[in-house]
């Protein structure tokens, strides 16, 4: 197979600014007619069952204690995990960046003889480009969730964390099958239409051969139990447990951060992130193994710890935080931003609100989307409100903020460097050094805004220079004739004692 039928473009290096891809999508009706529909779906199905529960405030609040407890103690959790693996049977592989986890995975599929595997949805495996890495291997890699066949069928990237063809309507993905299923393996049912039972009864065909003939696969995992060296994967369709049964050899390439110290940690995750993320009680399908078992299962299992700039990220107090994330995304279903602009304008993997914290921290702020996504937010705070394990989205959103336009020390590679700058800021630090100034002047304060109100009639609509991107969208709002101050002065006067 040639790469023009294998593999999905990835999010290149140069993808434009965060502005710049969002300004394009939200010109595309359909696109947003679509999210639109899906997010509204989503977030509504999600509430209804958060709210069952009369304890999801403390199951949120132990959650984000279990998280915040791990990565303080990370270091001593991932030698357990390690230890608990090995003696189950697995091998465990270390991988500090994309192309070490990409060699690793690369030269374990090789030893096997084999030139495909079938994978799990995996987001860390869509961050490390892994599908592009095997395909350039000369190894074909079948995506098996239908959301993430409809991706690679149509060439295309994912928009979602939870569903990565939220993008796409019915219509759409009943032509992507027709036009694509063929080159791929079992084509489409002559006649198909858009029924949503017909859709998935020809993704379900077309993928049951290659569940029978798979020899390797490929998962992630969302949880590690240190304890136990399990691996526990949440799924809604039972194309995880094909792959993660089927196959003599699996391969599981997971985030440092998805480790939890006990099995009984489970608990509170198997409630909080089902309801959070499919608005279900209970995934259809949990699966859970650990190490290998004779006669059942795969034979060989190997796990690769995946770093990629978590490490760098766990040195930053504020910013930490972004590693709590479970993956659930309820985030972008109440994000106001995600919603118009939609999952690639964020240029990763990881769209929405947590992409737009996480992703300038696992690859640095030094690209121009990178510098722009902690900008991808109205501050709104629905993200926090949302999240099943509390983590503070604005909060971390204007901390790196604070570093593009500052600068200031940041972890690289486990070194402690200082950043500079991002270009384009030099107006931004010079209005908060001015208003620094004012603010700590009251006299100053109380003359310019004296000024401002008689001189209100001379205010322009829109603002010159780098402010004429704010008021591109707004209008500036109408000058009062006085200051508050000056309005507290004069009513404290006529108000009778």
């Amino acid at each position: 197979m040639t790469r023009t039928h294998l593999g999905m473009p990835a999010f290149p290096p140069t993808f434009p600014a965060f502005p710049e891809a969002a300004g394009e999508a939200v010109r595309d009706r359909v696109l947003r007619a679509n999210l639109r529909h899906a997010t509204h779906t989503i977030r509504d199905k999600r509430a209804r069952a958060v709210a069952e529960l009369e304890d999801w405030d403390r199951l949120r609040a132990a959650g984000k204690a279990i998280k915040d407890h791990t990565l303080r103690h990370l270091d001593h959790y991932l030698i357990r995990l390690e230890e608990s693996v090995t003696a189950a049977g697995g091998t465990v592989h270390w991988a500090a960046d994309a192309d070490e986890a990409n060699r690793i995975v690369t030269d374990l599929v090789r030893a096997t003889g084999q030139r495909e595997v079938v994978k799990v949805k995996s987001m860390a495996t869509q961050e490390i480009g892994l599908n592009e890495a095997l395909e350039a291997a000369g190894i074909a890699a079948y995506e098996t969730d239908l959301a993430e066949l409809i991706v690679q069928l149509g060439h295309d990237r994912p928009s979602h964390i939870l569903v990565p063809a939220i993008h796409r309507n019915r219509g759409e993905i009943r032509d992507i099958f027709r036009a694509e299923m063929g080159e791929w393996g079992r084509p489409a049912p002559e006649g198909l239409g858009d029924d949503p039972r017909e859709l998935a009864e020809a993704a379900r065909l077309h993928l049951r051969e290659k569940f029978l003939r798979a020899e390797v696969a490929v998962s992630g995992a969302n949880f590690m139990v240190a304890e136990t060296g399990t691996m526990v994967v949440f799924e809604s369709e039972g194309n995880g447990r094909m792959c993660l049964t089927l196959p003599r050899t699996l391969i599981s390439v997971v985030g440092i951060e998805k480790v939890v110290p006990t099995f009984r940690d489970l608990e509170v995750f198997l409630q909080t992130l089902p309801r959070s993320s499919t608005a279900e009680r209970m995934n259809p399908y949990t699966t859970m193994w650990t190490g290998t078992t004779d006669g059942d299962g795969p034979s060989a299992f190997h796990l690769v710890l995946l770093d990629n700039g978590r490490t760098d990220t766990l040195a930053d107090e504020t910013g930490r935080q972004a590693l709590r994330c479970i993956r659930c995304s309820a985030c972008l279903n109440v994000c106001p931003v995600y919603e118009r602009a939609g999952g690639h304008a964020y240029g990763s993997v990881y769209p929405g609100p947590i992409g737009a914290i996480l992703s300038p921290q696992l690859r640095g702020t030094a690209s121009e989307i990178d510098a722009t996504l902690p900008y991808a937010s109205t501050l709104c705070g629905a993200c926090y409100e949302v999240c099943p394990v509390a983590i503070d989205i604005p909060e971390v959103l204007v901390h790196l903020r604070e570093r593009v336009a500052q600068g200031g020390p940041v972890t690289r590679e486990g070194i402690r460097v200082t950043v500079r700058p991002a270009h384009g800021h030099a107006a931004e630090r010079a209005a908060m050094r001015a208003a620094r100034l004012l603010l700590d002047r009251p006299a100053a304060l109380r003359a310019g805004e004296r000024l401002l109100a008689r001189a209100r009639r001379l205010a322009p609509r829109r603002l010159p220079g780098p402010g004429r991107a704010w008021t591109d969208t707004r209008e500036l709002p109408d000058l009062p004739a006085e200051s508050f101050r000056d309005w507290w002065t004069n009513r404290e006067r006529e108000t009778p004692q």
